[in-house]
């Protein structure tokens, strides 16, 4: 009896053994798809394509293991990291070129997120879920009518009586905002259904309010650049891309190396998609207005910044605001991602960020975060790029400054604040002689009440002795008191006040 229990322990021992190096050894191959999934399209040695055509083979020799955990990944890959959204959407295609089935469970399982997201008021997610959906058309994964079906569901939302202004703009913004992907090939395969469309968009635009306008613009003057409303600037960039047959030259498009492979395979149709119904609790991002503070002519050396009305423009401001939103809390880790720019080559990059961050902070009626997460930012900024990013922030504070005199309030104040910090990050430096000629404006107008008031914040951050010494005479009037204290026994009359 004792021998045979003695062996009965032995063998649980061992089968409790092999259960947990199993869960182990599927633990690291789960580990090891995830890390491979989400690392594709970094730089290596081998090119892109290979890697994705390897990444394909080995998982669908994973498939049968860890499906849902690929399906898993895969989504959250193309959401949280919009900028890959085509590099994804190709491996999707791959995969359903090699096995239909799982192509068919994928769109179930994007479109259960999508649904999720709207649902739950995950407003950028649903928009990029969205725009992945989009993609897989331009892999043969989904069917052009099945999608342009889905899109003027999304559009009629926009009809709808009785509902919040923000709710119908989103669904608008998010239709517009995944054409520059899936137009061209909406355009080559349905274009009188897309034409259409457009139509109908184009009609909501005309008839939409705008009141909340004039109190979302940083000046008051639309001189030297207009500041339209996000969605009349997208919709704008639309008809520029239209005009140019849906052709543009920033996304990148891995799936057309795979042409022949993806176009042999079978592809699947939408369900049926219906959003859910407006709540009272539901809460929708809020209309803004594009801010421009750069043209082509204030960055005449190297690369040519796109046009206002160019999609590029869209694509590259999206891009660098999903890499403030992810990295924000890391300052250091933020800046090295802005410097790090895929397509920087094609563009003048310094004022590209330095734009979008002021977009941020003076964003109203509040920024997205902590005024001082942006100087903190543009220091790092600075610190990376010596030999550029100094000057092109020097000549961003100098065209600022200039139109100062129609600049709202809360934005003068944040500008106050922001000048103050970073002048204190850099020695209090500052070519004030240029300034020299608002001495004789009135005491009361924007520019010296500007000087004024960053040299009242730059004496908080120091002493009043630096703050002299770095203001030239002519400016003199303009820095504060030397703050004194106050001791009233000491003062005239002082023994009346003891008695």
């Amino acid at each position: 009896m004792n021998r045979r229990r003695g062996h009965e322990e032995e063998d649980g021992y061992d089968r409790v053994h092999r259960k947990r190096r199993r869960v182990s050894e599927n633990q690291e191959i789960e580990d090891r798809l995830e890390s491979l999934i989400l690392r594709v399209g970094e730089k290596s040695s081998s090119s892109l394509e290979s890697n994705l055509e390897g990444l394909a083979s080995v998982l669908e020799a994973d498939l049968s293991t860890f499906r849902v955990k690929i399906l898993r990944i895969l989504t959250e890959c193309a959401i949280r990291m919009p900028e890959k959204c085509t590099i994804y959407a190709t491996l999707v295609g791959l995969l359903n070129a090699k096995n239909y089935n799982f192509g068919g469970e994928f769109v179930d399982y994007i479109v259960k997120t999508f649904k999720e997201n709207l649902k739950t008021g995950k407003w950028n997610a649903a928009r990029y879920c969205l725009r992945f959906i989009s993609d897989l058309v331009n892999c043969h994964v989904l069917a052009a009518s099945s999608l342009l079906t889905l899109l003027e569901t999304l559009v009629d939302c926009a009809n709808e009586d009785g509902v919040p202004q923000v709710r119908r703009d989103w669904f608008v913004f998010a239709v517009l905002s995944t054409l520059p992907w899936v137009g061209r090939e909406l355009y080559e395969k349905k274009e009188s259904q897309l034409d259409h469309l457009l139509v109908t968009i184009e009609v909501f635009l005309n008839k939409r309010s705008k009141k909340h306008w004039p109190a979302l613009k940083v000046w008051s003057a639309d001189s030297p650049h207009l500041q339209e409303e996000y969605l009349d600037c997208l919709w704008a960039q639309i008809k520029k891309l239209r005009q140019d047959n849906w052709s543009e030259k920033h996304i990148p498009r891995p799936y057309l190396a795979f042409d022949s492979i993806l176009c042999e395979a079978l592809q699947h149709t939408l369900p049926s998609i219906q959003p859910p119904p407006h709540n009272d609790g539901d809460t929708y991002p809020m209309p803004r207005v594009i801010f421009r503070m750069f043209d082509y002519t204030d960055c005449p050396d190297g690369p040519v910044l796109p046009g206002a009305h160019s999609i590029e423009r869209f694509l590259i401001e999206e891009h660098l605001h999903n890499i403030l939103e992810a990295y924000h809390l890391e300052r250091k880790e933020c800046a090295a991602q802005l410097l790090c720019f895929p397509y920087k080559a094609k563009i003048p990059l310094e004022y590209c960020i330095v734009e979008v961050i002021f977009a941020e902070l003076f964003n109203l009626p509040v920024p997205r975060y902590l005024e001082i997460c942006y100087g903190s930012i543009l220091i790092e900024l600075c610190k990376l790029q010596p030999s550029t990013m100094p000057q092109v922030l020097a000549q961003a504070t100098e065209i600022l400054f200039m139109r100062i005199d129609t600049m709202n309030v809360a934005c003068f104040d944040r500008f106050v604040n922001w000048f103050a910090y970073h002048l204190s990050n850099f020695q209090y430096r500052w070519s004030w002689e240029d300034w020299e000629g608002c001495i004789q404006l009135d005491p009361d107008h924007p520019k010296p009440r500007f000087i004024r008031e960053v040299l009242g914040k730059c004496l908080r951050l120091s002493y009043h002795q630096r703050v002299k010494d770095m203001t030239p005479e002519t400016l003199a009037p303009l820095v504060p008191l030397k703050p004194e204290p106050i001791y009233k026994y000491s003062m005239e009359g002082a023994g009346k006040l003891r008695k």
